[in-house]
């Protein structure tokens, strides 16, 4: 109907000599009140006449228009308001839907592009948390719309693989024969308050990370082989959900390649690099608009060996030009002030900065998690528990699931959607018993209203589209239902341009919403004729193709039967 509609907006700009900017249409609450509505109240000082009577000139000038996609005009109080041909939307969505198929919904506006996007990069010493998980899903519903619509896209992480928690790690690790994924939270948290207690260890610390720095094959080695392990753990666990990685970048590279020198000299030929009073480099970033409490962004130690922001601007001006329009990151909201200080510090080089998608947390009842501290609910664990929460729920009720991959996709779909329907400005306070219901907004309940659809449809061989007859799917709940489908293309637009993942969850909320309520109003096996019974099922069958298409960009797997 976005087609229909901007046809319409051009019509009218020529016709009252405005822009189509200026035409601002609204949607009706119900179809029973049109399906587009314009106010006139704009136009009264520019054509000099009340907006009563400018909309009884459009709506005498549009009846003079031969479209077979408007069906009536009526004015009131200086609205217009314009109804579609019912059978003419029907007939063009369900067909457009049948034709389309997977690809329904998109707009194609990445063909023959590129996009490159950046997500998760947590830290690789631990198992990561179900808040850290948040950006994982974030980027990864990100990626999914880039390639739907039409991008090429290079999805990376970028690999912290000489911090500080890396190397106290190593130490930890110094006289383990070998280490599990799993054995490094704990050790992780007990190295931490080892520390507390006997401070001076960080110098020893600090040490392995000087040596690391120098080249030190077996420090070196040392290093490698704690990342490995970890980024084996997060990226395998990840992968359950259905989350991939086409690239990784090492921090460590960024060292042992002097690229680092040729940015700090970069640098050096600007007015904003300076060195403090205890001898490191640093940018002042005065002359941006940054909090008073950051104007200055530290790039070396004393020692003038490098800090992770510098590798980091290395590594975002390799990303700048390998895609310098198509370029996003994922960063938490705590992140907010550092990317504002890295973009300056790329603007001073002469690089634009990526696009920040930033989001918000996933909380305990106590508050943020903190990995040091051991304050976490694992992502494994919480997947874990999904699992047996599904188990328990088919066998206290009357559903009969009895593969682990149904039972897995449900489980994990909870999860993932009861993060992704949060707007990323907001926190995430989970709740298995919403999150895991069959009814309401809920992975589940969208999930079953798929697989109600495919019990209906094996019912019936074929749909033979020679007895469909779109006249007969005029009834109200029809109709809203035909509308909605119709609207697909326009939230994944919206979804993309606002990178939001909450807008296509709610999308695909309202598309289980809508079904249910014509699946109460309108007889399907039951219906009067055997050609309205076609209809219904030509209209259902593209109600699934829709929730499959929705549920697989949020990377949530549909099932056939619940």
């Amino acid at each position: 109907m976005e087609k229909i509609k901007m046809t319409i907006q051009e019509l009218l700009a020529s016709y009252l000599n405005v822009s189509k900017e200026q035409i601002l249409f609204t949607t009706p609450p119900s179809s029973e009140l049109g399906d587009l509505a314009l106010p006139c109240f704009t136009f009264a000082k520019s054509l000099r006449k009340s907006p009563i009577l400018i909309s009884e000139d459009i709506q005498e000038f549009l009846v003079t228009q031969d479209y077979d996609f408007i069906s009536h005009i009526e004015t009131k109080q200086g609205y217009v308001n314009i109804y579609f041909n019912k059978t003419y939307i029907t007939q063009h969505t369900i067909e457009a839907i049948q034709d389309k198929k997977d690809f329904y919904g998109s707009n194609q506006l990445g063909i023959g592009k590129e996009a490159l996007i950046e997500h998760t990069s947590i830290n690789p010493n631990a198992s990561p948390h179900i808040g850290r998980a948040r950006n994982a899903l974030i980027g990864d519903v990100i990626s999914r719309l880039l390639k739907f619509e039409g991008f090429s896209v290079d999805t990376q992480y970028f690999v912290n693989d000489i911090g500080k928690q890396i190397a106290m790690l190593v130490y930890a690790a110094s006289d383990l024969e070998s280490i599990e994924f799993k054995d490094l939270l704990k050790l992780y948290v007990d190295i931490n308050n080892t520390i507390k207690e006997n401070p001076e260890l960080e110098n020893e610390i600090f040490d392995l990370l000087s040596r690391f720095e120098s080249g030190e094959e077996l420090i070196v080695k040392a290093f490698k082989k704690i990342v490995d392990v970890c980024i084996e753990g997060q990226t395998g666990l990840l992968s359950e959900l259905g989350i991939h990685y086409d690239t990784f970048k090492y921090e460590s590279d960024y060292i042992f390649s002097h690229r680092l020198l040729d940015i700090l000299e970069a640098f050096k030929q600007t007015p904003y690099l300076e060195e403090d009073e205890s001898g490191r480099y640093v940018l002042n970033l005065s002359k941006y608009e940054l909090p008073m409490k950051a104007p200055y962004l530290v790039l070396t130690r004393k020692d003038k060996t490098s800090l992770y922001v510098l590798r980091d601007i290395a590594y975002t001006i390799d990303k700048i030009k390998q895609n310098p329009h198509h370029n996003f990151i994922l960063l938490g909201e705590d992140q907010k002030l550092y990317f504002k200080q890295l973009s300056a510090a790329l603007d001073i080089l002469g690089y634009p900065s990526p696009k920040a998608i930033h989001y918000s947390f996933v909380l305990l009842k106590e508050g943020k998690m903190a990995t040091r501290e051991g304050k976490v609910v694992l992502l494994e664990d919480f997947m874990k528990e999904a699992v047996v929460k599904v188990e328990t729920y088919v066998t206290e009720s009357n559903h009969t699931i009895a593969d682990k991959k149904t039972i897995k996709a449900i489980a994990y779909g909870a999860v993932k959607y009861a993060i992704l329907k949060v707007d990323n400005d907001r926190n995430v306070t989970f709740n298995w018993d919403h999150a895991l219901s069959f009814e309401g907004d809920s992975g589940p309940y969208i999930q079953y209203s798929y697989a109600r659809i495919q019990s209906i449809l094996k019912k019936v061989p074929t749909i033979e589209s020679d007895r469909v007859d779109y006249s007969l799917l005029d009834s109200l709940e029809e109709y809203e239902l035909v509308k909605h489908l119709n609207q697909m293309s326009e939230i994944i637009k919206k979804s993309l341009e606002e990178k939001s993942p909450h807008l296509l969850a709610q999308y695909a909320y309202q598309t289980a919403k809508k079904f249910s309520s014509f699946y109460h109003h309108c007889p399907i096996m039951t219906a009067d004729s055997e050609k309205l019974k076609h209809s219904r099922l030509a209209l259902i069958q593209c109600v699934a193709q829709v929730i499959k298409n929705t549920l697989s960009i949020l990377g949530i797997d549909v099932v056939d039967s619940m």
